[in-house]
């Protein structure tokens, strides 16, 4: 064997060890979540953890259900704001804009994507706290005073302020997948269209989107694993009071990824405490992953099926 076939071997090799052991990081922390999580589980039942809306762990109660809720509202808040304006957005950066306009506007929603949750955080508190506060709440609050809006919290760090912040940070993701998806459709197919004499939009609405529906879907998913994962800019804008449903847009939401960055490291002498942090980790690592794999899943078809 000569030098250089030697030297490509080993490169290979070591190319393989290192992606292996990049992959099996993922295995290791459910692994260590789940042993950790294990005391609390040997004690208390799923059912009594996951609906139980007691998080008291002094007294040994440790109901993740109001944190489990108060997940759903800032997640279903921050979606129904930022799909239609990422797909909407999509739509016209791939099919109307002009290639100089898109050349702009793409750097800065890929911009968007790399700014420091914290940031957008800050920009919470001095933006989108107050104008809830002094502006959404007071109008809605008198025009629809009824469910979901009702509420007697005039705080401004309610779930939707948290919704807002997440729809923010969620939309470049959910915009650069939507318009990668719509730019595989074959341009063939525009053309028939065209050339049986639908519009524009017709085009769009009943051949582009169709024929991209499935990775759109993906993209979605893909959006709100990320948002299931956003901790800090969350923490500083939904209020994050304990023991409480939100029953309103403008209560009070306190997510799980909240929950963990916010008690672990304090009380740690309170037993199962520490378990009960971690599984709420765990639980959310296991729902990101599964919404993950659902994503990319679709996108590999999409994918797949293009290059047949």
């Amino acid at each position: 064997m000569n030098t250089r076939k030697f030297k490509d071997i080993v490169a290979q090799k070591v190319m393989f060890l290192l992606c292996i052991f990049v992959l099996s990081l993922t295995f290791l922390i459910i692994f260590g979540l789940y042993q950790r999580s294990r005391p609390i589980l040997a004690i208390k039942s799923v059912k009594d953890l996951l609906f139980s809306a007691t998080w008291h762990p002094a007294q040994g109660n440790f109901g993740l259900s109001s944190f489990i809720v108060g997940t759903l509202w800032v997640i279903s808040i921050a979606m129904i704001i930022a799909v239609p304006l990422s797909i909407l957005t999509a739509i016209y950066l791939s099919e109307y804009s002009h290639k100089r306009v898109r050349e702009i506007v793409k750097p800065m929603i890929d911009l968007l994507a790399g700014i420091s949750p914290v940031i957008y955080g800050v920009w919470g508190v001095v933006a989108i706290v107050p104008f809830v506060r002094d502006y959404l709440m007071p109008f809605m609050s008198e025009k629809m005073p009824f469910f979901p809006f009702a509420s007697d919290n005039y705080t401004g760090f309610t779930a939707l302020s948290g919704g807002i912040i997440l729809a923010v940070m969620v939309c470049p993701i959910i915009i650069s997948i939507v318009s990668e998806v719509i730019r595989t459709v074959p341009f063939e197919i525009r053309e028939a269209s065209l050339a049986l004499g639908a519009t524009k939009w017709q085009t769009v609405k009943h051949v582009i989107l169709k024929k991209a529906w499935p990775g759109i879907i993906a993209a979605i998913i893909l959006g709100l694993s990320r948002a299931f994962g956003e901790t800090i800019a969350v923490l500083m804008v939904a209020g994050c009071a304990l023991n409480t449903f939100p029953k309103s847009i403008f209560d009070p939401a306190y997510p799980l990824p909240a929950l963990i960055a916010n008690t672990y490291g304090e009380m740690m002498s309170i037993p199962l405490y520490d378990a009960a942090v971690l599984l709420a980790a765990f639980i959310l690592l296991v729902v990101s992953i599964l919404f993950n794999l659902v994503g990319w899943g679709i996108l590999l078809r999409i994918e797949r099926r293009e290059s047949i």
